[in-house]
């Protein structure tokens, strides 16, 4: 498959201002960028009253909401992708995201990839009336069910985590059912993504060890009967990695991986307000694109 571009949204740098969302997800399209993907947190921890807590992002760090922030961005751009990277989805009801997935589906005309994790952050698991220990064997639960509601008028499901009884998602999506990307390095994270998936983020860097679970990847997807050719990697680069000649480097050795997407990541890393996230993407898109 052709190599996709994409670009990550800087939601830790997007002020609460819908108009500068807008003006950024327009230069992404018009720049020509396959996607354009959104991150997810719903609560930010207090480090100052939790002093265990060693996440990489606190409450001071913005987390605009995935799918009202995709919903948003479908209606102001035509033809760009829409990707979440990554969804946290066991900390959520199955039903309610694919709800929400179903509904971004329609309203961008089909643009819709859904990346899903487990995440790192207990806190939020707690807040959000869910069960941390047990988010791996969910998630892999979640994605048949969603699965199901994406492409069927009912559905009669009784997992171990959640039960529908005779009951289905109205609108169904565009595309029936929504691909569904895994991210994360854990081996069981690899098995579902093979099982389950049509791709796989790694999150990490295109070092060895990334290379080794790229051969665990493509092993499992063997057993499953798939072939490794026709499934999505998708590698992110980040801006604080360097200059354009060290993105081409890192794209270089993300594409010699077997890399078919490359996504910009900006967010955080110090690329700064919106004209210059947007200078950055230009000079990405020129330089990788």
């Amino acid at each position: 498959m052709p190599t996709q571009i994409g670009a990550f949204f800087p939601t830790r740098d997007m002020p609460a201002d819908a108009s500068q969302i807008r003006d950024w997800a327009q230069a992404g399209e018009a720049l020509g960028y396959d996607y354009l993907e959104i991150s997810d947190h719903v609560l930010g921890a207090d480090r100052a009253s939790l002093p265990d807590f060693e996440g990489p992002y606190d409450v001071d760090d913005s987390f605009h909401e995935t799918f009202c922030t995709l919903s948003y961005i479908a209606a102001v751009t035509e033809k760009v992708g829409l990707a979440s990277g990554v969804l946290i989805l066991p900390q959520r009801q199955t039903a309610l995201v694919a709800k929400q997935a179903a509904q971004v589906d329609v309203l961008s005309n089909g643009r819709l990839r859904l990346g899903i994790g487990v995440g790192w952050n207990p806190v939020e698991y707690e807040a959000l009336g869910e069960d941390w220990s047990k988010r791996g064997r969910r998630q892999a639960e979640q994605v048949t069910l969603m699965n199901q509601l994406w492409t069927q008028r009912t559905v009669d499901f009784e997992g171990d985590f959640d039960m529908v009884k005779h009951a289905g998602v109205n609108p169904l999506p565009i595309q029936r059912p929504i691909p569904v990307w895994f991210g994360g390095g854990a081996d069981p994270v690899l098995r579902r993504a093979a099982k389950l998936g049509q791709g796989w983020i790694p999150l990490g860097n295109p070092g060895s060890k990334t290379s080794a679970m790229l051969d665990a990847l493509r092993g499992y997807l063997k057993e499953e009967g798939r072939d490794p050719a026709t499934f999505g990697i998708e590698a992110w680069i980040r801006y604080g990695d360097g200059n354009p000649d060290d993105w081409r480097a890192t794209a270089d050795k993300w594409l010699a991986l077997g890399a078919t997407h490359l996504t910009f990541y900006t967010s955080g890393q110090g690329a700064g307000p919106l004209d210059k996230q947007i200078a950055a993407m230009r000079a990405f898109k020129e330089t990788v694109g």
